[in-house]
């Protein structure tokens, strides 16, 4: 039995891909083994229960599937190692922890799953062939309207990270269309990488050059918002302690043009977001390498992390 901490998958020590026969299964095991009256514990008992009353509700699974939940949060007493790099979102402090004497991994290292899945006794959250994969989803419409253009903006953030970032960092993992735990609205795309996650959002403008202040991008006397990140960054890491959250937001030209729409950073607006980088598509590719490799372990899968992400795609 699974700790305290644990989500309602590891407790019934099932993956997150789990049918619902594999779940009664899972329960009547774990019943079984915890309930009081053949010498197990009360309260890992109601644990088991709750779990199973949850996952096998289709829509109070999506309801908790979409929340990201987990638990209460896990202790340094409960012997895990923090990993966490940075003091809060968009610092810019860096807390990168390393053992002294073991080998630097490298983004350019083949992929280190943490938890390993060939670990004894155990039930992966996500089932190998799926943890593999690099690209999770793909752009979608949302609702009785499709938005077609939004779709092919994010189809093109979709390829631009395909073929620029993931070659390079074979561990980095993209999810595509994510409930954002902040409103009802969508994160377009989120990037992970070892302790590492980026959540992306796009736009489309014309040619020119734009001064980003922290909350407008600003042309030639007109001022455009770009898509809200900031609170959902926060609220994802407030969700995900133990990662560096940031958010990107790229904007791309109507040509393709990589380099195009050029992008200042002027003098900061009052309340203006440190959070958010606006950056166009060639920005957004030498950002995203940079922020994901100088990242602890960024060679690593963070199982647990990806099944949570995976659970909450719309």
């Amino acid at each position: 039995m699974t700790k305290g901490s644990s989500s309602h998958y590891e407790v019934l020590r099932v993956a997150v891909t789990a049918t619902e026969r594999e779940i009664k299964v899972a329960y009547r095991k774990a019943a079984r083994a915890s309930h009081p009256d053949h010498g197990g514990d009360a309260a890992t008992f109601r644990q088991v229960t709750l779990a199973y009353e949850t996952l096998i509700d289709p829509q109070r699974r999506a309801a908790y599937d979409r929340s990201y939940a987990t638990g209460p949060r896990r202790s340094r007493a409960d012997g895990d190692e923090a990993h966490f790099d940075a003091p809060a979102a968009g610092s810019h402090a860096s807390a990168t922890i390393h053992k002294p004497g073991t080998p630097r991994n490298t983004s350019g290292d083949a992929p280190v799953y943490v938890p390993p899945f060939d670990t004894p006794g155990t039930v992966p959250l996500l089932p190998p062939e799926l943890a593999s994969q690099q690209v999770h989803g793909m752009p979608r419409k949302r609702g009785i309207f499709g938005a077609e253009a939004r779709i092919q903006r994010e189809l093109r953030t979709v390829q631009l990270i395909s073929r620029q970032v993931l070659p390079a960092i074979p561990a980095a993992r993209l999810i595509n269309g994510l409930q954002s735990p902040a409103d009802n609205s969508h994160i377009d795309h989120a990037l992970l990488s070892g302790y590492r996650l980026a959540l992306i959002g796009s736009m489309l403008l014309p040619k020119g050059a734009y001064a980003w202040d922290g909350n407008t991008l600003n042309h030639g006397g007109r001022s455009v918002a770009p898509p809200q990140l900031a609170h959902v960054v926060w609220q994802m890491q407030d969700i995900f302690p133990e990662l560096n959250v940031t958010g990107w937001t790229v904007v791309h030209s109507p040509d393709g043009n990589l380099h195009e729409p050029v992008i200042d950073r002027h003098r900061r607006s009052r309340g203006g977001s440190d959070v958010v980088q606006v950056v166009n598509a060639a920005g957004l590719s030498r950002g995203l390498k940079d922020f994901l490799a100088s990242g602890p372990a960024p060679n690593t899968v963070n199982v647990q992390v990806l099944a949570r992400l995976l659970r909450g795609m719309h």
